[in-house]
């Protein structure tokens, strides 16, 4: 198949002059349009939602990076347990490595949240100024009064969204009762009393909403995010991509309606296609970095071509084995089962972890300048340091205990060590060993933390030394 001929500049020579031309994309609807502003939607709404979301009495989603405890519906996780969020990183990532072999860029189309908040925003500014070809009108007029407030309107909008994005944001870290309710008044203004580094986030968060939605837009999608520059390798034969079909709409033309010259092919020239997409690129050209796959343009032409009376499916998902060498589609690649296998794994390695997980913790530190030594009773002592750590969402009341061996006894400090949740508590505790009945060397002890109603139980190994005596 030939390759695609356009008399349009592509968006890559457009680029060549490092002038950033501002985008005003038509909103179009159709079946692809809807599914997208129902995913978009729903996972903006569930991103500013999930933050008030209480389970047991607690915050449902929160990575309190201070105190260094994250909770999850119920489950306590601490720095240490860090190899968790490496595992969820994994499996989304592999997730995202397998939808995109099967499926191309729906993730940049559906649910990218800079395809989402930039959606949001160019809907700002139609509620303000207008659709297409008014706003394009009102960048081009002189600045005046009307302008000038439409303008401010629009990016008063626009900040508002911005700090409650950022509110948001933040709040997944210092939690919604110090984001919301934390305030102070201050001559009758309410300012809230938070840390500087709620303060410095906020702004950067707001910031970066505002100039990433507001200006840079599918710039990021075009010059700055990687995703895009992955396709290529991704990609095979059998990935569903956004494609305008070379041969049936070729040579293009304009044409009297309810006509169809023999002489041109499908195409009527109408450059819905372009008006509508949201980076601006000509999907006739090819596929192009800048496709996000939102399939607008299949919606558009769709419309154009129920219009005309010809057949739907110029512009439409399918993938270049179909499209240019006339084969099935193979559905289930090698590929596709490699990285399907390997989310089982991880997943199934996942769960396994979390409900094998006990949610106490149990430490034990020698004292290094002392291995042992002899007391007035002529028994040899050993110290440590033993650090309980409460995982759960509860306060509990644990105790500690030695695994029964002959000529050894345990002596703390106290019988029963009450932990809120999440705390952690060092607890300095003794064994003693009768010499006339442990053997010289190293014993191997145990020591068991149960808590008081039974429900955590967990158990660490040491050694016990006569060493130096």
């Amino acid at each position: 198949m030939s390759a695609p001929h356009s008399n349009k500049i592509s968006i890559q020579q457009i680029d060549l002059d490092a002038t950033k031309h501002r985008i005003h994309p038509r909103f179009v609807t159709g079946l692809y349009q809807n599914i997208r502003l129902v995913s978009m939607y729903f996972f903006l709404a569930l991103f500013l939602l999930l933050p008030w979301l209480r389970y047991d009495g607690r915050q449902a989603i929160w990575f309190d990076v201070p105190s260094q405890h994250y909770y999850i519906f119920g489950m306590t996780f601490l720095t240490q347990d860090f190899y968790f969020i490496a595992a969820f990183a994994l499996i989304a990532a592999f997730t995202l490595f397998m939808v995109t072999v099967y499926a191309g860029r729906v993730w940049c189309g559906y649910a990218c949240p800079q395809t989402i908040w930039t959606h949001l925003y160019q809907h700002v500014e139609k509620w303000v100024i207008g659709d297409r070809n008014k706003r394009i009108k009102f960048d081009k007029s002189p600045m005046g009064p009307t302008k000038a407030f439409k303008r401010g309107l629009v990016y008063f909008i626009w900040l508002a969204l911005s700090v409650i994005t950022a509110a948001t944001f933040v709040s997944y870290v210092a939690g919604t009762d110090q984001i919301y309710q934390s305030w102070q008044m201050i001559e009758h203004i309410p300012i809230p009393d938070w840390p500087t580094w709620i303060w410095v986030s906020m702004f950067i968060f707001t910031f970066a909403t505002y100039a990433n939605a507001g200006y840079m837009r599918e710039q990021m999608c075009i010059q700055i995010c990687p995703y895009g520059r992955f396709q290529s390798v991704m990609f095979d034969k059998d990935t569903l991509i956004v494609s305008y079909d070379y041969e049936r709409g070729e040579p293009r033309g304009t044409r009297k309606k309810g006509t169809h010259p023999e002489d041109l092919g499908d195409c009527i020239e109408c450059q819905m296609c372009v008006q509508v997409c949201p980076t601006g690129i000509d999907i006739r050209d090819g596929l192009q970095v800048g496709c996000i796959q939102c399939a607008a343009c299949i919606d558009a032409c769709n419309e154009v071509m129920d219009k005309v009376g010809y057949k739907r499916g110029l512009i439409r998902y399918t993938t270049e084995r179909q499209l240019a060498e006339k084969e099935n589609t193979r559905v289930f690649s090698k590929r596709l089962f490699a990285y399907l296998a390997l989310l089982l794994v991880l997943c199934g390695g996942l769960i396994y972890a979390l409900t094998d997980r006990v949610p106490l913790e149990i430490d034990i530190r020698r004292d290094r300048n002392q291995l042992s030594s002899l007391n007035t009773q002529g028994m040899i002592e050993n110290s440590y340091v033993v650090k309980l750590t409460n995982k759960t969402q509860d306060e509990h009341t644990y105790k500690i205990t030695l695994a029964p061996k002959d000529g050894l006894s345990l002596q703390l400090r106290f019988n029963d060590v009450p932990l809120d949740a999440g705390e952690s508590f060092d607890m300095a505790v003794s064994i003693y060993g009768d010499p006339a009945i442990i053997d010289e060397g190293q014993t191997p002890v145990t020591l068991n933390v149960i808590s008081e109603d039974g429900q955590y139980k967990v158990s660490k190994d040491n050694v016990f030394t006569t060493q130096g005596q």
